[in-house]
């Protein structure tokens, strides 16, 4: 049964390398696998102790650092379900998440967040600021719940088909969907990701993905621990261009995982000031967004490894695609790869199989997939049809078994890995009162992928512009989210039905620039 959760699969793995490195603050302090299972066991004593009971949502809301990787752990051990929040949410952003999640607790670092604070103290629900002050103490709770006890712990049997983690996904409905996934999900995920990419305890990696996100928690940090394998956080909490190649050299990195954003942003500083030497790595791995085989070329070429592109999705538990290890096979540039860890096929609109290189949906059924988003029956009847989860991709399989994505059914912009749905940001702009109609869409960017732009139309007698609809944005829209540019107009191009269609939109405004392209739909 341990092996079929990952709280079991963690403590497995503690005991057979306890004394490997499993986490470092870069420049702070070294946790072995052994230190990190005990931290987690006495956070959740802690846990229990400040009333959090099986099967409650708690919110965290941190940078990457040792206290969220600890609390997350934690939290899934007391069969409780952990919601991370990305912190540049705006405070109405919270309170939706929050609300939407029916969270008990709010964990936050000790510094705090204002904006989660306001919201959960709206919303009448707790927080507790948590602090590892040195790697040989335990986790400091504000304020300390009454006294703790393991024993308490000790006797909690986690369970595969608990809840673990509760994470938004955000969807071409009119709201972000719920995605709740199992410890079974969760491990099934962890050992695909280390079968594939044969992650070993000897692998150390950098984490410069947000661990709010699938990617970065399960590709990242999850999958190394889950191999006795080493990672580190950056001392800033967040990814630095200026300190990568330095942490990776100084903690014998071995790979990395990053979104295409990430990988121009490391490729512009190797041109523009490089490094003296890289590391050897065994391989860099892309995921979240398309990688165009241009760059993929330019990064094997100025790191001296093999760029392996991947697909995944927040309700397969991240991963479903990959190129192998150039020892299992060819990488492929513009293919995600092949199949990993569930049945993948291609169905047309009537649920039939499709034979090689004919295109279809992308269609996912195994131990890592989703049962099914939270309270949205609507969602999980066209999700879940025929059988199979539905991704909402279209796609071909080569009669190699690759997978090449060629477009999207759902609407979502993909700025640089993030996915914005576009309905959340049309949603705000018509709050505005002096806005009458808005559209917001994807278009083409070099550096993100993909952008966000808009279409407004003013109020009759307002004086609204551009600047004023991008500040309203800025106040109540997380950063990555803020459209780039507002066309100001009085009309929308519409379908012969008299729908509003955001690719019609988005083509008719991109005409108006001449260098630009109508937007590609990538994975």
């Amino acid at each position: 049964m341990e092996s079929l959760t990952l709280t079991g699969f963690l403590k497995h793995v503690a005991e057979k390398f306890p004394s490997h490195r499993a986490i470092s603050t870069s420049g702070k302090f070294d946790i072995t696998h052994a230190r990190l299972e005990e931290l987690v066991e006495r956070a959740a004593s802690q846990l229990l102790s400040a009333g959090v009971n099986h099967g409650d949502v708690v919110a965290l809301t941190f940078p990457n650092t040792i206290e969220f990787v600890i609390m997350f752990l934690a939290v899934i051990r007391v069969r409780a379900k952990a919601a991370p929040l990305n912190s540049a949410y705006m405070a109405e952003e919270f309170e939706f998440y929050l609300s939407d999640s029916e969270s008990k607790l709010l964990l936050t670092a000790k510094e705090g967040n204002e904006a989660a604070q306001t919201a959960a103290s709206k919303l009448k629900i707790p927080h507790i600021t948590v602090t590892l002050p040195q790697p040989d103490s335990d986790i400091a709770f504000t304020p300390s719940p009454p006294e703790s006890n393991l024993e308490m712990v000790s006797k909690i049997v986690n369970d595969p088909s608990d809840i673990g983690l509760f994470l938004h996904t955000s969807g071409t409905t009119s709201r972000p969907k719920g995605v709740p996934l199992s410890q079974l999900n969760l491990v099934s995920s962890v050992n695909s990701i280390k079968s594939v990419y044969k992650l070993k305890a000897s692998d150390s990696t950098v984490i410069v993905l947000p661990l709010f996100h699938v990617h970065g928690l399960m590709a990242g940090l999850l999958s190394s621990l889950g191999a006795g394998a080493s990672v580190t956080l950056p001392a800033s909490g967040r990814f630095s261009a200026s300190t990568f190649w330095s942490d990776m050299k100084k903690y014998n990195a071995t790979w990395y995982t990053a979104v295409p954003t990430i990988h121009q942003i490391l490729l512009d500083s190797h041109l523009s000031k490089p490094e003296s030497e890289y590391p050897k790595l065994r391989f860099i791995r892309s995921c979240s967004a398309a990688l165009a085989p241009s760059v993929m070329a330019r990064l094997e070429e100025a790191f001296g490894a093999p760029v392996l592109e991947a697909y995944a999705m927040t309700e397969a538990t991240h991963l479903m695609a990959s190129n192998p290890l150039p020892e299992d096979g060819p990488h492929i540039p513009g293919s995600v790869g092949k199949p990993v860890g569930q049945d993948m096929a291609i169905l047309n609109e009537n649920g039939v199989v499709q034979g090689a290189n004919a295109k279809g949906e992308v269609c996912i059924r195994g131990p890592n997939v989703t049962k099914g988003y939270k309270n949205n029956p609507e969602a999980n009847k066209s999700a879940f049809q025929f059988g199979w989860f539905h991704t909402g991709d279209v796609g071909y399989l080569d009669s190699d078994g690759y997978l090449h994505l060629v477009g999207r059914i759902k609407e979502l912009i993909n700025r640089g890995g993030e996915k914005i749905s576009p309905i959340e940001v049309d949603a705000v702009l018509v709050s505005h009162p002096e806005i009458a109609q808005a559209v917001a869409f994807g278009v083409p960017d070099d550096k993100y992928g993909e952008e966000i732009n808009c279409a407004v139309i003013p109020r009759e007698g307002s004086n609204i512009d551009e600047a004023e609809v991008l500040g309203f944005c800025k106040k109540n829209l997380a950063a990555f989210k803020v459209p780039k540019k507002a066309f100001m107009t009085d009309s929308l191009p519409k379908t012969a039905s008299g729908k509003i269609q955001r690719r019609l939109v988005a083509e008719h405004f991109l005409a108006q620039i001449s260098t630009a392209k109508v937007p590609k739909f990538g994975a």
